[in-house]
């Protein structure tokens, strides 16, 4: 291995490890919010079922990062380094201003804008680009209408249940819970693996696209540990305030979101998890009637969502040109 090339597999890890810390208000926010559980029992679960996640469903998003996005001939090393460096300069800079940003959105758009000023447009996959900003647009408003249908539904199915089935949904948010992390972990970790291992590719290490072992444990260890450590201003902001979280209203909403993110994830589709429980937070909170939701928070996370992409894909450009004029060949 190069140098390059390690520093690419490093800097893949680090952005791993920082999409743990900042995707875990994600996932932990409505029971701890809920005060279902503590915030350490909930960050430790969380973090064995995010480590778990890609062996039980697969690595699916792993192959559409690195076949279906871009032509092989235009991903070399300065590309690869100039993508997930922007991703994680994004990702700092909004978990330092406590935005629930996308991780995924930053990722994808540092890939696409390294891929268009290093070889130009007509090396996008077409095909593929559309498939990913589908689950990526789309994934939300599945969110939002599961998180008001599923909420009605077991609102109206309970509705004559004594006041102590609060304590039955308080602790059935460990199953969701457990749900969530396995779904966010078979999504995300798979997307760090597609990078890695388009690095070796390129690198001359393996001769075809197809993720090691070893970049599946690294790339999910490294989730689980950011997972672990958690993200406190992330999940203050989705935690509170959006409206009063119930235990039925946490468990309702990882439940919703758990669904579409398994279900992408087994497709191949990468979601960007923050957007998904975000909006499932508010059809849940909309479900109860929509006053109750602070839609203004919703607002100011959206206008990040909306920034993400262009912003992480112009940072990516502009450390390629760099990258490039400092890197031979």
């Amino acid at each position: 291995m190069t140098a390059l090339l390690i520093i690419v597999i490093v800097l893949t890890l680090v952005f791993a490890f920082l999409n743990g810390i900042h995707d875990s208000s994600n996932i932990v926010a409505t029971m701890i919010s809920s005060r279902a559980f503590s915030p350490r029992a909930a960050l430790g679960v969380t973090a064995l079922a995010e480590f778990s996640g890609p062996f039980i469903f697969g690595v699916a998003v792993a192959n559409t990062i690195g076949n279906e996005i871009a032509d092989a001939s235009a991903i070399n090393i300065t590309v690869l380094l100039a993508a997930i460096s922007a991703a994680i300069l994004w990702n700092l800079l909004t978990w330092y201003l406590g935005m629930p940003s996308s991780s995924s959105h930053a990722l994808i758009g540092g890939f696409i804008g390294a891929v268009l000023i290093g070889a130009g447009w007509d090396k996008i996959m077409l095909a593929g680009l559309e498939k990913v900003l589908i689950a990526l647009f789309v994934s939300p408003l599945i969110g939002f209408a599961f998180g008001f249908i599923i909420n009605r539904l077991i609102t109206f199915l309970f509705a004559n249940a004594t006041p102590r089935v609060g304590w039955l949904f308080k602790r059935g948010q460990i199953v969701t819970a457990v749900a969530l992390a396995l779904s966010h972990g078979a999504n995300d970790a798979p997307k760090n693996m597609g990078i890695i291992t388009l690095a070796l590719v390129t690198g001359g290490v393996l001769p075809e696209f197809a993720v090691p072992l070893w970049v599946i444990f690294a790339s999910s260890g490294m989730i689980a540990l950011g997972t672990a450590l958690g993200g406190w201003r992330l999940i203050r902001t989705l935690g509170a305030k959006f409206f009063k979280i119930r235990p039925l209203d946490g468990f309702n909403a990882q439940l919703a979101s758990a669904v579409v993110i398994l279900g992408s994830s087994i497709l191949g589709g990468p979601v960007s998890t923050t957007q998904v429980v975000s909006t499932s937070i508010m059809g849940v909170g909309a479900a109860h009637r929509f006053s109750k939701v602070r839609w203004g928070v919703a607002v100011d996370i959206a206008v990040a969502w909306l920034l993400t992409i262009p912003v992480s894909g112009l940072l990516a450009a502009g450390i390629y040109w760099v990258l490039s004029r400092v890197i031979p060949g």
